[in-house]
């Protein structure tokens, strides 16, 4: 009996998830335990696997497609078995869907049935973080007939131009963007079909709906136009593309979009002499700008305004509601402290001349931690309405930068390992959470949080806590500095850090007894080793 695979959830924070790639194909045997694709979250890339086996009989996400938590996703069962039950099942509950849609949309003006045998291509989420895309080269012109497979057209993402392949067969009936037009994910991007078929009433609704919406925000309202498909398909919205400078959309060649930018014109002053009065080279190479008003005795800025909107990703997202919820929940205070650094300088110098071990300042730093946290559970606490949890055993997560945030992988039972043990798995953590390799578990169950921008040249900053951690320690840069050692004036090697504590769970005569204990482990690392 077949099965349906849905969308997992890999992640408590998961709501939707990108197929970054599919390792099985329609028609591939599958065996319990086999990996079927790596899924794309808010935090993380992960191998997906099958709890059954079976024939891979149905993709239902493409690679690179986004789908909600619970979309169907594939579906496993016997060789040559009979499926349309269940694609009728989920077609059907579009088609209803559609309908609802159809009634509640078809008294709105712009409304538009798709013939039958046409599909919209709308703009291609080509990578995780997509949210805008810009056509770079059109690969087939209107009137061109398409076979699936064929390259449509070169699409520039934020990571790269990549080519975007037909999904369809047919004839290229209209073309949506022209080249070096930038449009949002899930925009109209083309309209393929049977030879002949009138897509005149499609693509007027389209540039009329791009009118609407640029008159109507100026009123601060919104109208989006819907096309009803009769295919059992979803409605979708029909984005306009629009200029960051203007209200109206401008047509320029990606060389002369480059040349602009380069130096520093203003597209929308510039008149194009291309086609649709797209703007081309020659246009910029010939453009004048304005002098600055000498000649009238009227002063006129040189400088002109400019913003940009990027669309939030999912981790950025989640990162922004856990911060918020800490920083406004848990009463934050901050003790700063300075620690003398040559004994640990040393030190380490001394440990790595040991055959294959390198260790860092940070694990020191983290194996200090955590065995401080040993004599001091109040700061290794969680609060909870009713009660406060001491835990007994260590785990300390360790901040790690990524392109789009920031993740904290956790060294389970810290105190218990050796630097060596502690800096390996450090090392492996950074450069999976980099490729997005990290799994929710390797990112959950910190007892207590450390952040080091010292490698960044930072001498001393503050963190919000990682709740339902009661405590964070910011670590700062080793700088070079003049001290008092014995009554003479010497140069030092200091390092600042700073403990965030909430003070429901730390007090800060508490706070202060760990520092200090902290202050003897990293002032005298060998202690660490009896």
């Amino acid at each position: 009996m077949a099965e349906v695979i849905n969308m997992p959830r890999l992640s408590d924070t998961m709501e939707e998830g990108v197929v970054a790639t599919w390792l099985k194909q329609v028609g591939d045997t599958i065996e319990e335990g086999d990996i079927l694709a790596e899924i794309e979250t808010d935090k993380a890339t992960m191998e997906f696997e099958s709890f059954y086996e079976g024939t891979l009989l149905h993709i239902g996400i493409k690679e690179g497609e986004t789908a909600p938590v619970d979309s169907l996703l594939a579906i496993v069962g016997e060789k040559g078995e009979d499926i349309s039950a269940l694609l009728a099942g989920e077609s059907s509950k579009e088609v209803e869907e559609t309908k609802e849609e159809t009634v509640n949309t078809s008294t709105q003006e712009g409304t538009v049935e798709i013939p039958e045998g046409v599909e919209v291509i709308t703009m291609p989420r080509l990578s995780d973080t997509m949210t805008d895309g810009t056509v770079a080269t059109w690969l087939k012109q209107v009137g061109d007939t398409v076979e699936e497979g064929d390259i449509l057209a070169e699409i520039e993402t934020d990571k790269a131009t990549m080519e975007f392949e037909s999904f369809y067969e047919g004839t290229l009936l209209y073309v949506g963007l022209q080249e070096g037009d930038s449009a949002p994910v899930d925009s109209i991007l083309a309209i393929i079909g049977p030879k002949g078929t009138d897509v005149t009433n499609l693509a007027a609704n389209y540039v009329k709906a791009d009118a609407q919406e640029a008159s109507s925000e100026n009123n601060e309202k919104k109208t989006v136009a819907k096309t009803v498909v009769s295919s059992g398909k979803k409605n979708q919205d029909v984005k306009p593309v629009k200029s960051f400078t203007s209200s109206e959309r401008i047509f320029v060649s990606p060389l002369a979009k480059k040349m602009a930018e380069e130096k520093g014109y203003n597209l929308s002053k510039i008149s194009g002499s291309g086609e649709n009065g797209r703007i081309v080279k020659k246009d910029v190479e010939n453009y004048q700008p304005a002098s600055g008003g000498a000649s009238t005795g009227v002063f006129v800025p040189s400088g002109e305004e400019s913003t940009e909107d990027i669309a939030n990703s999912q981790m950025r997202k989640v990162i922004a509601r856990r911060l918020g919820e800490s920083k406004f929940t848990a009463p934050h205070y901050y003790l700063n402290v300075e620690f003398n650094m040559e004994n640990a300088i040393a030190f380490r110098k001394q440990f790595n001349t040991l055959p294959e071990v390198k260790i860092s300042f940070n694990d020191i730093i983290v194996k200090a931690s955590a065995l401080a946290l040993k004599k001091h559970p109040q700061v290794n606490s969680q609060w909870f309405d009713d009660r406060i949890q001491l835990n007994h055993h260590v785990h300390v997560g360790v901040a790690v930068a990524v392109e789009d945030g920031l993740v904290v992988p956790v060294v389970e039972f810290t105190n218990e390992k050796s630097l060596p043990q502690i800096g390996a798995e450090v090392k492996d953590y950074v450069v999976r959470a980099r490729q997005k390799k990290l799994t929710p578990q390797e990112m959950d169950g910190s007892t207590f949080t450390i952040s080091n921008l010292g490698m960044f040249g930072i001498e001393s900053f503050t963190s919000i806590i990682n709740q339902p951690n009661s405590a964070i320690l910011s670590v700062g840069a080793i700088i070079e500095k003049p001290i008092v050692k014995n009554g003479q004036l010497a140069v030092g090697n200091m390092m600042k850090l700073t403990l965030a504590c909430d003070h429901r769970t730390v007090d800060g005569a508490t706070g202060a007894q760990f520092l200090q204990t902290l202050k003897e482990y990293i002032e005298n690392p060998v202690t660490m080793l009896v």
